[in-house]
């Protein structure tokens, strides 16, 4: 079992990475691999990786059972595409985390379509983990294609003509 955490690479998001390294001490026979950029957390129970080039954040990505990370697009698009189990933690523009709460906006949308599962608070977070991993919930995924669905194509066909 692994866990992957992506906190972005533009702000460091010291919450998630707190939360992360509380939950793998509760978890030990589970690995916890995070990609953080720029924190001061010295996390004790989790391996800590830098900026990671496109292959290795892939291959982390591939291999996890679980994806935990902020509600940026590109991880929940990523987690869509490749079917993974998913929980984000919005950053929180009053705590410093971001410049404002779009990624709050985001979750709660990509909550209401129930694309993802959101976690508001670090505890809220450590428990969801807790029960993903005794297996009292399940955390499936809606599968997301890289490409238009036949319907969409249908529709701004008809919208813009067969040209």
């Amino acid at each position: 079992m692994m866990i992957f955490i992506t906190t972005g690479t533009q702000e460091p998001f010291d919450r998630l990475l707190d939360a992360m390294d509380i939950c793998a001490a509760k978890f030990p026979e589970v690995e916890f691999v995070a990609q953080v950029i720029n924190t001061d957390v010295e996390a004790k129970n989790l391996k800590v990786e830098g900026f990671l080039s496109p292959i290795t954040f892939n291959d982390y990505f591939e291999r996890a059972d679980l994806i935990v990370g902020h509600a940026g697009m590109g991880t929940i698009i990523t987690a869509l595409v490749k079917e993974k189990a998913l929980i984000v933690i919005p950053r929180d523009a009053s705590l410093g985390e971001h410049r404002n709460d779009h990624q709050l906006a985001t979750a709660k949308k990509m909550s209401a379509l129930n694309y993802v599962k959101v976690a508001y608070t670090s505890d809220e977070l450590i428990n969801t983990i807790d029960l993903f991993l005794r297996n009292e919930i399940s955390l499936t995924s809606v599968k997301l294609t890289p490409y238009a669905s036949d319907s969409l194509i249908t529709e701004l066909k008809t919208l813009f003509g067969n040209s």
